[in-house]
């Protein structure tokens, strides 16, 4: 057993062309990595994976899926070679059929690319065993935190809860030419710093009402299936959790890529 309960993460990943283009993310990511305690496993929790309720991807060497379209070709030849935890899967379960969640499990399914695009810059090694989970859809900010609650054990027994999305997110307002360290737009600003005040201040009900309280919430997150992750690592750490900010700076002009690690009470 571990010798200290782990943290639970949301870390931004952004474009896919983070690998490439790691900009003023890739340190702090690098950083992050060094720092945390190495846990047992990496348990998964990414927006480009939906379905109607949760799934575990069960393999025992999850594939590096390349599911994204029209992008520089370097991309499609990276790897994360981690291997699955399928021995994990009984007691992550089990805790989500306490809960109330239905859960099937899939032994082909991969690390989609916003797990293994930040994995890859943070535990460059790969020998850290990653299982993702499907976010079930449809799914809302008190959802995803409660989802998050259901396997806050997991952190004693050392796991690894990493949420991964975008701390903003439009890609409409993504536009070819964007460079990695374009100043950001004001809206984003914003909302970032309403995001960091709320989080700093442990203020759990604005931080689930965000879309009719945080300034330029629709506009941040015209659907906010990129923040849910965040909500879901809340909910793990519990009420009362230290929150660490770590920096990433914004890319492109309108990607937030800020992380969060969350140490419980």
């Amino acid at each position: 057993m571990p010798d200290q309960r782990m943290p639970t993460l949301f870390v931004s990943h952004g474009s896919p062309m983070l690998p490439l283009e790691p900009g003023s993310a890739g340190p702090m990511l690098q950083a992050l990595g060094h720092a945390l305690p190495r846990p047992e496993i990496i348990l998964a929790f990414s927006p480009h994976w939906m379905a109607r309720q949760p799934i575990l991807g069960t393999s025992t060497r999850p594939a590096t899926l390349h599911d994204f379209g029209g992008f520089d070709r370097a991309l499609y030849a990276l790897q994360y070679p981690a291997p699955g935890a399928p021995q994990w899967a009984a007691r992550i379960e089990a805790l989500l059929r306490e809960a109330g969640w239905g859960v099937h499990e899939d032994p082909q399914r991969g690390l989609d690319h916003g797990v293994w695009s930040p994995l890859r810059l943070m535990l460059p090694q790969a020998d850290i065993p990653v299982m993702p989970l499907a976010m079930p859809w449809p799914l809302d900010a008190a959802l995803a935190y409660r989802l998050g609650a259901a396997l806050a054990p997991l952190t004693e027994q050392g796991v690894l809860l990493f949420g991964t999305g975008s701390l903003t997110h439009n890609l409409h307002e993504f536009h070819p030419s964007a460079r990695t360290d374009d100043p950001p737009a004001a809206y984003v600003q914003a909302f970032v710093e309403w995001m960091r005040g709320m989080i700093d201040r442990g203020d759990t009900p604005a931080l689930l009402d965000y879309r009719r309280r945080a300034p330029h919430a629709a506009r941040a997150h015209p659907t906010d299936e990129h923040l849910l992750p965040l909500f879901w690592a809340l909910g793990a750490a519990g009420e009362g959790a230290t929150p660490r900010h770590h920096a990433g700076g914004v890319h492109y002009g309108n990607l937030s890529m800020d992380a969060w690690e969350f140490v419980s009470a």
